[in-house]
C-alpha cells in the first residue's frame, strides 16, 4: 500500500479488493453469512406471520378491533412504506459511517419495533409498530447487501447472495408453522397467541445480534474512508486465519487500485452517478425491483384470504399451505444460485422473471376457469415461485455490485424503495379488494398484473442486465474515488 498527500484527502494504492476476491471459501465467510445473512430469516417470519394471522386477529377476541383487510391491506401497506423510508434512511448512513455501524443499529429497531408490536392494544398502534419494523428491516436490505457483496470473494457472490436473501423463505417457513400453533385456540386464548409469534422474533434476533457483533466493517469501505492502515491490518488477520485453515499459502493478488479518500458522498453525485453515467443499468435495477414486487404481492398478501374464500380452507391451516410455498421458494436460489455465477447472470436473471411469469399468467387462467383445488393451487403457487424467488434474489444482487462502491449502499436503497413502493404499496392495496371480493376474475386480473410486469423486467434484463460473474465488484463499476488501476502496488 502506498500513501501520498492530496488536496480533499489522501491518494491510497491497495490490493484490498484483488486479495479479498481470490480468498478460498472458509469457516471466515460462514461468519459472515451467518451473522449477515439470518436477518432475512426474520423478515419472512415477520411478514408471513402477519399473512397468516389476518383471519385470528379480525376475530372477535382476539383483542384489536381490526378487519382482515386492514390487516393485509393497510398493515402491509404501511410495513412496505417503513421498510423503503428505512432503507433511503440507513442507505445513506450507511455509505457515510459504515456497513458495520449501521447493521447493528437496523437490528436494534427492527427488535424495539417488534416488541411493541406483540403488545398491540388498538389498530393504531399496531399499524405504528408494523411501520416501524419495516423502517428497521429496510435499513438491514441497504446496510446488509452491501456488506455481503464487499467481503464475499467475486467466484462465489452470485450464488452467495442468491442464498441469502432467498433465505427470507426459510423465515416464511418457520412463521407459517409457528402461525399453525399460535392460532391452535386448545393451546393458547385467541389474544395470547399470535402475541407469541412476535415475541418470537424478538428472540431470535438478539440471538442475531450477539453473533453479528464479531461481523467485521467492509475493508472496501475502510480504505476508502481514511481507514486504510485498519483495512490492511484486518484482511491481514483474515488471510492468516485462512491459510492456518487451508495449510497452505494463498497465491498473490496482482491487481491494485489507487482512489483518493473521501468521507461522504452528496446525494447529487450519486444521483448523477446512478442516472447520467449509468441509465441503463438503472432502468435495469427498475424493472427487476417493480417487477418482483407485484408478483409477490400478488401472491403472498392475499394467500390467505383466497384459500379460505375460494377453497374453504380453514385460517388455522392456510399455515400448511404456505409452508410448502415458502420451502419452494428457498430451494430456488439454492439450487438455481449456482448457475447466476456458472452460465451467467444476463440468462438467469432474464430466464427467471420471464418463467415465473408465463407460469403464473397459466396459473391465472386455471384459478379462473375453476380447475384449481387448493393442493393444486398451491402447486401452481409453488413452481410459479420457485423460478420467482431465483429472480427476486437477483435484483438484490444486481443493484448492488452494478454501481460504484461509493453509491452501493445508497443504490440499494433507491431501488429498492422505488420498486418496492410502486409494487409493495400499490400492491397489498389494489389485491387486497381484488381478493376480498370473492369474484375468481378480480383475484385472477392480480395474478395477471404480477405475471406482466415479470415478464417485462424479463425483457428488460435481456438487454440491459451485466455480465458481472467472477468479476471484481470494481471491475464492474469503478470506484468514483478511483485515480487509476495498476498492475501491482507495493504493500
Amino acid at each position: 500500500m502506498s500513501v501520498t498527500g492530496a488536496p480533499g484527502g489522501a491518494t491510497v494504492t491497495t490490493r484490498i479488493p484483488a486479495r479479498l476476491d481470490r480468498l478460498p471459501w472458509s469457516r471466515w465467510h460462514w461468519m459472515i453469512v451467518i451473522g449477515l445473512g439470518t436477518v432475512w430469516i426474520l423478515d419472512g417470519l415477520e411478514v408471513t406471520v402477519v399473512g397468516n394471522i389476518a383471519s385470528r386477529l379480525s376475530e372477535d377476541g382476539s383483542g384489536l378491533a381490526i378487519t382482515d383487510a386492514q390487516v393485509t391491506g393497510i398493515a402491509a401497506a404501511l410495513y412496505v412504506a417503513g421498510a423503503c423510508s428505512g432503507a433511503l434512511v440507513f442507505g445513506w448512513l450507511t455509505d457515510r459511517f459504515g456497513r458495520k455501524k449501521l447493521f447493528l443499529i437496523t437490528l436494534a429497531v427492527y427488535l424495539a419495533a417488534t416488541a411493541l408490536t406483540a403488545i398491540s392494544f388498538s389498530a393504531w398502534w399496531f399499524f405504528l409498530f408494523r411501520f416501524l419494523t419495516g423502517f428497521g428491516i429496510g435499513g438491514e436490505y441497504a446496510a446488509i447487501n452491501s456488506a455481503i457483496d464487499e467481503l464475499i470473494p467475486s467466484k462465489y457472490r452470485g450464488r452467495v447472495d442468491l442464498i441469502i436473501n432467498g433465505s427470507f423463505w426459510l423465515g416464511a417457513v418457520a412463521g407459517s408453522l409457528l402461525s399453525v400453533l399460535a392460532l391452535n385456540t386448545d393451546i393458547f386464548p385467541k389474544d395470547i397467541g399470535w402475541r407469541l409469534t412476535f415475541a418470537l422474533g424478538v428472540v431470535l434476533g438478539l440471538v442475531i445480534l450477539l453473533v453479528r457483533r464479531h461481523v467485521p466493517e467492509s475493508p472496501r469501505w475502510m480504505f476508502i474512508h481514511g481507514q486504510d492502515a485498519a483495512a490492511e491490518k484486518l484482511v491481514d488477520g483474515v488471510e492468516e486465519q485462512v491459510e492456518e485453515e487451508t495449510g497452505r499459502p494463498l497465491p498473490p493478488a496482482e491487481q491494485a487500485i489507487t482512489v483518493r479518500q473521501r468521507k461522504s458522498i452528496g446525494f447529487g453525485l450519486i444521483a448523477r452517478t446512478v442516472f447520467r453515467s449509468y441509465p441503463k443499468r438503472a432502468l435495469l435495477g427498475l424493472a427487476l425491483f417493480i417487477g418482483q414486487a407485484f408478483l409477490y404481492n400478488a401472491v403472498t398478501f392475499g394467500f390467505g384470504s383466497i384459500l379460505v374464500k375460494f377453497f374453504d380452507v380453514s385460517s388455522g391451516a392456510t399455515g400448511y399451505y404456505f409452508a410448502v410455498i415458502a420451502f419452494c421458494n428457498f430451494m430456488g436460489p439454492l439450487l438455481l444460485g449456482r448457475l447466476f455465477d456458472t452460465v451467467g447472470r444476463k440468462p438467469m436473471i432474464a430466464g427467471t422473471y420471464i418463467t415465473s411469469g408465463v407460469l403464473l399468467f397459466v396459473t391465472a387462467w386455471l384459478f379462473e376457469s375453476g380447475s384449481l383445488t387448493a393442493a393444486t393451487m398451491t402447486g401452481c403457487w409453488c413452481l410459479v415461485l420457485f423460478f420467482a424467488s431465483a429472480g427476486a434474489s437477483s435484483a438484490y444482487l444486481t443493484v448492488s455490485e452494478i454501481f460504484p462502491m461509493e453509491t452501493r449502499a445508497m443504490a440499494i436503497a433507491f431501488f429498492y424503495a422505488v420498486g418496492t413502493a410502486a409494487g409493495g404499496i400499490t400492491g397489498p392495496l389494489v389485491f387486497a379488494d381484488l381478493t376480498a371480493s370473492g369474484v375468481p376474475g378480480d383475484t385472477a386480473l392480480a395474478f395477471c398484473i404480477g405475471a406482466a410486469l415479470m415478464v417485462v423486467a424479463g425483457v428488460v434484463a435481456l438487454f440491459f442486465a451485466v455480465a458481472a460473474e467472477g468479476k471484481s465488484l470494481e471491475d464492474i463499476a469503478t470506484p468514483l474515488s478511483a485515480e487509476e488501476k495498476e498492475g501491482a502496488a507495493p504493500n
